[in-house]
């Protein structure tokens, strides 16, 4: 791991369009040679888009893996460029929305596109954060991934296993919670929501914490720039009137707000997570 974190350094000092080109090549080999990703998918994909055809879908599928493995690679960018580099590769629309943040409880709604560290970099320019973590198995990539992610600012990490209090205490302290919404952590805590259509084991923390700490939701998406001029950070108005007394309405408020934005950037979200991965009670696996 070490000889890869040398790897990501040298190859952090390429121009964007070099770096972004040679990760696109890496994920069209990865998607010939990992079966089991490119499965998944095609699976995902065709529970969540039959509208299009097979082909279709596999066009997408490899374009996922290119900008996946793109992501990976310039992720030494966001860990180790200057501020300066990164401050012109990233465009934020329209602003960081920092009255916003400091004028209460903030939940920063982000999901699980590619580039959503990109969103946390853009974040830490003006504001520290607290989030959710999960410990990398190799402690060597997860000290580099937490030094990475904390550089401009402090970042305050939990474990899932803490479970919410110490977010709401940081969201009380003035940090917003930026938080990823949108996979498979088992049934605990979750709702089968429709997603695409599909049940989805969905997660009503969203709801739940704006509920109990009087939170404001921005949903922020970030996406990859046409021609490799870099990433894209998008910071949308805050829900209003959110979530009300149904929290299992404002989950699937969530999920179809998710699932259009998808349909902007198809092959950018994390298709090769088994996001159906749980089933409702009797129902069949469909991995």
């Amino acid at each position: 791991m070490r000889a890869v974190l040398v790897l990501m350094w040298l190859l952090h000092w390429l121009p964007l369009p070099v770096l972004g080109r040679l990760g696109e090549g890496v994920g069209s080999i990865l998607f010939i040679l990992i079966r089991k990703r490119r499965l998944i998918t095609l699976k995902n994909l065709s529970l969540c888009l039959p509208q299009l055809n097979e082909q279709e879908r596999s066009s997408i599928a490899k374009r996922h893996f290119q900008v996946y493995a793109r992501s990976v690679l310039e992720r030494g960018i966001l860990w180790w460029a200057s501020e300066a580099r990164l401050r012109k590769l990233i465009q934020i629309v329209p602003a960081i929305p920092m009255a916003a943040i400091q004028s209460g409880p903030t939940i920063l709604m982000c999901p699980h596109f590619v580039s959503l560290d990109v969103a946390g970099v853009a974040v830490m320019f003006e504001s520290s954060l607290c989030s959710i973590y999960t410990q990398q198995r190799s402690k060597v990539f997860d000290a580099a991934l937490r030094k990475g992610r904390s550089r401009f600012r402090p970042v305050k990490l939990f474990s899932r296993a803490e479970g919410v209090k110490p977010i709401i205490r940081a969201m009380r302290e003035g940090l917003p919670f930026f938080m990823l919404p949108d996979m498979d952590f088992g049934a605990k805590d979750a709702e089968f929501i429709p997603f695409f259509g599909v049940p989805a084991a969905t997660l009503t923390a969203v709801p739940r914490i704006a509920a109990t700490t009087g939170a404001k939701v921005i949903p922020v998406i970030a996406t990859i720039l046409p021609g490799y001029r870099g990433w894209k950070v998008s910071f949308h108005e805050a829900w209003t009137d959110y979530p009300g007394e149904d929290m299992v309405a404002a989950t699937r408020a969530m999920n179809a707000f998710i699932e259009q934005e998808i349909m902007k950037a198809p092959a950018e979200y994390f298709w090769a997570h088994k996001r159906f991965k749980t089933r409702p009670p009797g129902e069949p696996g469909f991995y």
